[in-house]
């Protein structure tokens, strides 16, 4: 295996206005570990050449040489400063290790009148967010030239984005923790970039198997820098329960003792939580915490017997079936237990979405499912979340603004997917997750040692293959009710991050393009080529993925 460069860097605050980022090359200065012009630099990588493509890419002009003389400067005021100096604070910290360089973090001296030259070989964050309605909440523009770099944004989350497409217009060896030989350069032009969607997710199973606040961080970095936004943390399952809840303290300290296959699992403190969600913020990713209701709740109903409607609590369950456990929807009690976990999460949780599952409810009859949705969706708005379920919660009545995550595959019904159609066409959203599509935990082909193939075989084409756009177009959802698209990790044979590795990467990268790039910019053959370039990243940040033959992966990345 390889090994992993996890770097930990101080926490960054959720998105604030924001401004620019500017690059500038030092004057008469050369890159330590640059190879003399007569003998051939290194090659320096296209502009273009970044996953997720962005909007617009226009090369033009000399590369740009990053050089000890570099310094990363702040012009901003109040509040945006601070968060334009932490995401400069996390540029200086990927790229100090490998480089070298000292790369400051400063405040920028005062310019005569906008758009004023920084002196040269400074690096300046600055704030143009009248200037630049365009770029949205996530945009950004990023100008290249001998002089510098320059990354503008309105938004800290639009730097954010932007210093990663910067981190992939350089060396891959800047992934790397220890020093590095440069020379460190940028493609000379101009990038312009919008997110597509606003939602683009990715699904970690904690329960089936459970992950270190430390493993999660580790594929939290991993997700940053493929402009990944939402954390979707799966908290709650028949296997395990894997967050403190005061008020019912028995979920996590027996409902979260176990895992598939009889391990200790484990569960999150609040403390250690709210620490996942800082460091998600951090990295501009919103996490949204899912307790799945009312089936896959056999943990829940093995700590408390009095959530069973025979009052009898079942043992706890290391296997992986699905769909025999159900929360008793007649009983009071079953209520007051959904009100006291939401509210304790609410509170946990400064992002806007709160999930409660709603799938493979099959031990619950119809009537009593939408029953208990109507009532479980109004205790979520009445803590102040957005309702978020996998996409059977359309057989209930919905809140405003309701999203509904549509797991279904090619071979989903009629009747299905029309259900989910109405709830669209009556105000509610849809994250597209097709299994047979973006699901990461199918196996790549009949030879994979992990993952399940009951959706079949899902290779790195197929998973990058389709437009969420038009996926559900032909069952009535309109274009504009698709928030984004979400890829989710189920754990029933993942245990630890190498096997996350394996199974999400290189696949992940597709599905983040699915959400972030024009629809005019996917191509298959296009792709496969600016992926293949990400495989020496990858390894580079010690990722074991899988080497898709259909990829023809440089000798780097093999």
């Amino acid at each position: 295996m390889l090994v992993r460069q996890h770097r930990t860097f101080r926490t960054l605050r959720t998105p604030r206005l924001a401004g620019s980022l500017l690059l500038v090359l030092a004057a008469g200065v050369c890159a330590v570990g640059a190879a003399p012009a007569a003998h051939g630099a290194t090659t320096v990588r296209p502009l273009g050449q970044v996953v997720p493509e962005p909007a617009q890419v226009r090369p033009a002009g000399a590369a740009y040489t990053l050089t000890p003389a570099a310094r990363i400067e702040i012009d901003a005021s109040g509040t945006s400063a601070r968060d334009a100096r932490q995401v400069g604070t996390y540029l200086a910290g990927l790229l100090r290790p490998p480089t070298g360089f000292p790369l400051r973090v400063v405040d920028a001296p005062r310019r005569h009148g906008p758009g004023g030259r920084a002196p040269r070989g400074s690096v300046t964050l600055a704030l143009t967010p009248r200037d630049n309605a365009s770029l949205g909440a996530e945009g950004y523009r990023l100008d290249s030239g001998r002089a510098g770099v320059t990354i503008t944004a309105r938004t800290s989350a639009g730097l954010f984005h932007g210093v990663q497409t910067l981190r992939q217009l350089l060396p891959a060896a800047v992934e790397k923790h220890t020093r590095q030989h440069g020379p460190w350069q940028v493609a000379g032009g101009t990038i312009t970039d919008v997110p597509r969607y606003a939602y683009r997710g990715a699904m970690l199973d904690v329960s089936r198997h459970f992950f270190s606040v430390g493993q999660v961080e580790t594929y939290i970095d991993q997700l940053a820098l493929y402009k990944i936004n939402e954390l979707h943390l799966h908290l709650s399952d028949d296997q395990g329960w894997r967050i403190a809840v005061d008020s019912w303290p028995k979920l996590a300290s027996y409902g979260g003792s176990t895992e598939v296959g009889g391990g200790a699992g484990g569960h999150y403190t609040k403390a250690q939580y709210r620490q996942i969600v800082a460091y998600a913020a951090a990295r501009h990713l919103e996490v949204v915490p899912e307790i799945d209701m009312p089936s896959h709740t056999n943990a829940a109903l093995a700590s408390y017997p009095e959530l069973n409607c025979d009052g009898v609590a079942p043992p706890l369950y290391t296997g992986t079936e699905v769909g025999f456990s159900s929360l008793c929807v007649p009983k009071d009690v079953t209520y007051a237990f959904v009100d006291d976990v939401v509210r304790e999460l609410a509170a946990l949780t400064p992002g806007r979405y709160l999930h409660i599952g709603g799938d493979e409810a099959h031990s619950t009859s119809q009537a009593d499912y939408v029953a208990f949705m109507d009532r479980a969706e109004a205790v979520v708005a009445k803590y102040g979340k957005t309702v978020m379920g996998w996409h059977q919660i359309t057989a209930a009545r919905q809140t405003a603004g309701t999203v509904a995550e549509y797991w279904g595959d090619d071979g989903t019904g009629a009747a299905e997917r029309a259900q989910v159609a109405k709830a669209a066409q009556n105000g509610a959203k849809v994250v597209l997750a097709p299994a047979d599509r973006s699901y990461l935990d199918m196996k790549y082909d009949k030879d994979t040692k992990l993952g399940q193939d009951w959706a079949g075989t899902v290779e790195v084409d197929r998973s990058y293959d389709w437009d969420p756009g038009t996926y559900l177009a032909d069952a009535g959802v309109p274009a504009d009710a698709v928030l984004g698209v979400e890829a989710p990790l189920w754990t029933e044979t993942i245990t630890d991050n190498n096997d996350i590795e394996a199974m999400a990467f290189p696949r992940l990268p597709g599905i983040a393009e699915l959400g972030w790039s024009p629809e005019s910019t996917h191509d298959w053959d296009t792709y496969k080529v600016r992926l293949a370039a990400q495989g020496p990243r990858m390894a580079a940040m010690g990722i074991d993925f899988y080497r898709s033959p259909l990829v023809d992966w440089p000798a780097d990345a093999r």
